[in-house]
């Protein structure tokens, strides 16, 4: 795998994660009304929704060999299943064997808004550990919003690259406003595109169409691998459904209490700390464009850098030029791999000599948009997702500059900007569903939680935070960089959870792997 295509899937993990028979469904895998309790208020009886557990799934081929796809039909409002359905994108490999196949393995890259897909074809399905694939169907679905599945549309393409390149480090009024006005038309384009699907993209309603998969590929329980987001969302599950819970792998795990703004807050302290690994180890070259004498040292330079670059734009091979933005959004997509540094200290040098090509390669990553100008709708599901599925952080403008301070405490570097960014969901056309809650899911089997000390996107807090809520959950650490830990090359952390998922075991508790 090269370094664009493992840092798109490290980034894809926040923003930013399986032949088989068709079967029908058996009774003793038919949701029950009992455990549905702990669904929404609203939630359809179990005998509402019989029409779509007991759909059959017609795959074919999906121009990816040994891959296949197929569409699953779920209701648009769980509310309402007799109401308008929606067609979700679901794709598959079956278990290459040797040995006994165990079921279908779900997996999601996170985001939100990152395709589970794209992610099963591109790399889950032909990286994962062999034994792994061995065993099981490895099974993906773009959760509603994203890519594949009534994806969230909100910009063109001339207006996206107008709004990545938007101040988001306002230093007067005039500024501000422009800033308020962006997430304005943005949540405008988004209510204009999307209005049927917005009120419906919740993680709880992603969760619910997970089970119907799960019922209908056979599965009695669901085994899963979610990363960043993807815990959420697996985390979620356990929630809805605990005596359905298989093998679930939680890596890079989110903090379900939290609310929007302390998760924010967080965020950035995540990011200044993987960046203080990046500069410290940046310092140790001759070439390092922060300079050698410290990770402090080399965090002014940054930061004056990007102060240079908001008043006077980097030239590119192109009409965009390199804003602040631009660079700051190339900068922390390179936080998530630290495979991603060295790219990272040359794409610094030439910015700073004026060529602005590496930092736009690199944020272009981060936003999935592709040479010829095309976005992907990664950027719109992620806010669609997170505006729904939380209270949003700041109400106004005013309520960011209060606590620009506060986030700089977080991060000197990058804690305006987050501050700022945190705004977004501030005037979005559909109010939230979701609250901030613990998540205990009382009786699940065993929950494998990781969590990667030097994380960037999903501080290592919060893996010790929902290993600690989840009745089952058992916390194994990567004492590492990056964001996420499966399949990144720890020998220890992969031999974990292999085992966890082949044989059901979790790791001793509180086991550290390097």
């Amino acid at each position: 795998m090269d370094i664009r295509q493992r840092l798109r899937i490290s980034v894809i993990a926040f923003a930013a994660g399986a032949g088989m028979l068709l079967t029908g469904c058996s009774s003793d895998i038919l949701p029950s009304e009992a455990s549905e309790g702990s669904g929404p208020p609203a939630a359809a009886a179990a005998a509402d929704l019989k029409p779509y557990y007991n759909q059959r799934l017609s795959w074919r081929e999906c121009g990816v060999p040994k891959f296949e796809c197929a569409t699953l039909k779920a209701p648009l409002d769980y509310a309402k299943p007799d109401g308008p359905s929606i067609k979700l994108a679901v794709a598959r490999v079956k278990a290459t064997g040797p040995g006994k196949r165990i079921g279908s393995l779900l997996v999601n890259p996170g985001g939100p808004g990152g395709s589970a897909v794209g992610y099963l074809q591109g790399y889950a399905g032909i990286g994962y550990p062999a034994p792994v694939r061995a065993r099981y169907d490895m099974v993906a679905i773009d959760p509603r919003g994203v890519a594949r599945s009534v994806p969230v549309k909100c910009l063109d393409d001339k207006q996206m690259d107008a709004y990545t390149q938007t101040d988001q480090t306002p230093d007067n009024q005039a500024e501000i406003t422009d800033l308020r006005k962006s997430y304005q038309g943005f949540a405008a384009g988004c209510e204009k595109r999307s209005a049927a699907v917005l009120p419906h993209v919740s993680t709880v309603e992603a969760a619910r169409d997970m089970d119907i998969l799960r019922t209908v590929l056979g599965d009695k329980k669901l085994s899963y691998v979610g990363a960043s987001y993807g815990t959420f969302l697996g985390a979620t599950y356990a929630e809805l459904f605990p005596d359905r819970v298989g093998r679930l792998v939680l890596d890079g795990a989110m903090d379900p209490s939290l609310p929007a703004r302390q998760m924010n807050r967080d965020q950035t302290a995540g990011f200044e700390t993987a960046f203080k690994s990046f500069a410290g180890d940046c310092v140790q070259h001759a070439n390092c464009p922060l300079g050698t004498k410290s990770a402090s040292d080399a965090a002014a330079r940054l930061k004056a850098f990007f102060t240079k670059v908001d008043a006077d734009p980097v030239r590119t091979g192109e009409s965009r030029k390199l804003t602040e933005s631009l660079a700051t959004t190339g900068v922390i997509a390179a936080m998530y791999d630290e495979a991603a540094w060295p790219q990272l200290r040359t794409a610094l040098t030439q910015a700073m000599d004026g060529d602005g090509d590496g930092l736009l390669a690199l944020a272009d990553s981060y936003y999935e948009r592709e040479p010829d100008g095309a976005y992907a709708n990664l950027m719109y599901a992620n806010a669609a997702v997170n505006c729904l599925d939380a209270p949003p952080a700041f109400k106004n403008p005013e309520e960011v500059s209060s606590a620009v301070a506060d986030f700089e405490k977080a991060s000197p570097v990058f804690g305006k900007g987050f501050a700022w960014a945190s705004l977004n969901c501030a005037y979005w056309p559909t109010a939230a569903t979701g609250s901030p809650h613990r998540i205990e899911a009382k009786g699940a089997a065993p929950i494998l939680v990781v969590g990667t000390t030097r994380d960037p996107a999903t501080p290592y807090k919060w893996a010790q935070a929902l290993a600690g809520q989840l009745s089952s959950g058992t916390l194994l650490t990567y004492d590492g960089d990056g964001h996420t830990a499966y399949g990144r090359g720890s020998d220890c952390i992969d031999t974990a959870i292999n085992t966890y998922l082949l044989e059901g075991t979790p790791p001793s508790a509180n086991k550290r792997c390097r």
